[in-house]
C-alpha cells in the first residue's frame, strides 16, 4: 500500500510539472499574411487580430506566439492536426469549417466586396460629348452648313434683302439661315425665291433629317459601348472578365455558386501582383482587406464597388472539442463589456462596430 501510495505522488508530480510546462509555453496560434488582420512587420506579428489574440492571452494570464503559414488551407489544416491551438486572421465562420473545427464568438463582421481596376468612372452623356472624334463631327458640321449658308447667299443676295449685304457681312447671317433651315425647317419670311435657293433648302432639309438622326446614333451607340466594354459596376458585370481571388476562400465558394469563372491564386500577394500586373480585371475578396490594400496602395488605378456581398463574421479558429473556445469567449465577452474592444477596432479600422 505504502508503495502504491508513492507512485501516485510521483505520477501526481510528473503531471503537474508537465502542466507547468504547457502553461510556461504558453499559446501557439498559427496566422497567415492578411493584413490588416494579420501581418509581418520587421519581425513581429501586427495586426487587429494579433492584438486581440494578444490581449484575450494576456486576460488569461498566458503568452502567445504566432507561426505565419503561406496558405489558408495550411492554416485551416494546422489547427485541425492539432499543430497549433488556434488560428487568428480573417478567418470566415462557414458552416462547412464548422463541421471540423470550432469558432470562438464572432471577432468582426464582414463582407465580400469587389475590386475592380480602372478609375472609377462610369458612362456620361457629357463623357461622349466631348470625346475628340464627336466634336470633330460636331466642327465639320459646322463648316459644311456655313458653306451651305454661303452658297445659298450667292442664289439669293439679288431676290431678297436678307441676302443683300455683301460676302463678308453675311456670314454670320448665312450660316445662321442655313443652321435654323436645318434645326427649325427654316425662316418663315426668308423663304428662297430663286428656283435653284429652293432646291438648294430642300436638300437641305431632307439632308437634316439624316444628319440628325446620324448625330444622335452616334451618341447612343458610344454610351451603349461605353456601357458594354467600360466599368464594372454588379456581380453580373463580372462574366466574361478576368476574375480573381484566393484558393479555397469563401470568394471562390462563392463565385462558383454564381458561375462566374475565376482564378484562384495561392496567397494573396500573389493574386495582387497579378492585378497590378492588369493580368484581373477584377478581384473579390474580403472588404476590409481591399479597403486597406487600397489605401496602401496609392499608385494602384482602381476603385471598389460600395455593395458588400455575402456578410460574413470572423472568428478564432479551434480544433473540435478545444478546451480555450469557452475560456477565450468569456474573455471576449468581458473586453466588449468593457469597451476594450471597440477600442481596438476603433484604433485599426477608425469606427467601433
Amino acid at each position: 500500500m505504502r508503495y502504491l501510495a508513492s507512485l501516485l505522488a510521483i505520477v501526481f508530480c510528473l503531471l503537474s510539472v508537465g502542466q507547468t510546462h504547457a502553461q510556461d509555453d504558453g499559446l501557439h496560434f498559427l496566422t497567415i499574411d492578411r493584413p490588416p488582420f494579420s501581418y509581418l512587420e520587421d519581425g513581429n506579428a501586427e495586426g487587429f487580430s494579433i492584438d486581440l489574440m494578444r490581449q484575450i492571452s494576456s486576460a488569461m494570464g498566458q503568452e502567445v506566439r504566432f507561426t505565419f503559414v503561406e496558405e489558408f488551407s495550411q492554416l485551416l489544416d494546422g489547427v485541425a492536426n492539432g499543430d497549433a491551438d488556434g488560428a487568428v486572421a480573417n478567418i470566415s465562420i462557414t458552416s462547412e469549417r464548422e463541421a471540423v473545427l470550432d469558432f470562438s464568438r464572432p471577432i468582426f463582421g464582414s463582407g465580400l466586396k469587389i475590386l475592380v481596376s480602372g478609375a472609377a468612372t462610369g458612362a456620361s452623356i457629357w463623357d461622349v460629348l466631348f470625346r475628340w472624334e464627336l466634336l470633330a463631327l460636331i466642327l465639320a458640321g459646322f463648316g459644311i452648313l456655313f458653306v451651305l449658308g454661303m452658297l445659298m447667299w450667292v442664289l439669293e443676295r439679288k431676290h431678297q434683302d436678307y441676302f443683300k449685304d455683301n460676302a463678308r457681312e453675311a456670314m454670320f447671317p448665312s450660316f445662321w439661315w442655313a443652321l435654323n433651315l436645318v434645326i427649325n425647317g427654316g425662316f418663315e419670311v426668308n423663304v428662297p425665291r430663286s428656283v435653284l435657293g429652293r432646291l438648294l433648302a430642300v436638300v437641305m432639309v431632307v439632308s437634316s433629317l439624316f444628319v440628325v438622326s446620324l448625330f444622335v446614333a452616334s451618341i447612343t451607340a458610344s454610351l451603349t459601348v461605353e456601357a458594354i466594354s467600360g466599368s464594372i459596376q454588379s456581380l453580373d458585370d463580372l462574366r466574361g472578365r478576368r476574375v480573381g481571388t484566393t484558393q479555397g476562400s469563401t470568394a471562390s465558394l462563392f463565385l462558383n455558386e454564381r458561375d462566374v469563372t475565376h482564378t484562384g491564386y495561392g496567397t494573396f500577394i500573389d493574386l495582387m501582383d497579378a492585378f497590378e500586373a492588369e493580368e484581373l480585371d477584377a478581384v473579390v475578396f474580403d472588404g476590409p482587406i481591399l479597403e486597406y490594400y487600397l489605401t496602401q496602395s496609392p499608385g494602384v488605378q482602381a476603385y471598389l464597388l460600395e455593395r458588400l456581398f455575402r456578410p460574413q463574421d470572423y472568428g478564432i479558429a479551434f480544433a473540435q472539442g478545444s478546451d480555450l473556445r469557452e475560456p477565450v469567449n468569456r474573455v471576449l465577452l468581458r473586453l466588449t463589456e468593457a469597451g476594450e474592444y471597440q477600442d481596438l477596432r476603433q484604433q485599426w479600422f477608425g469606427s467601433a462596430p
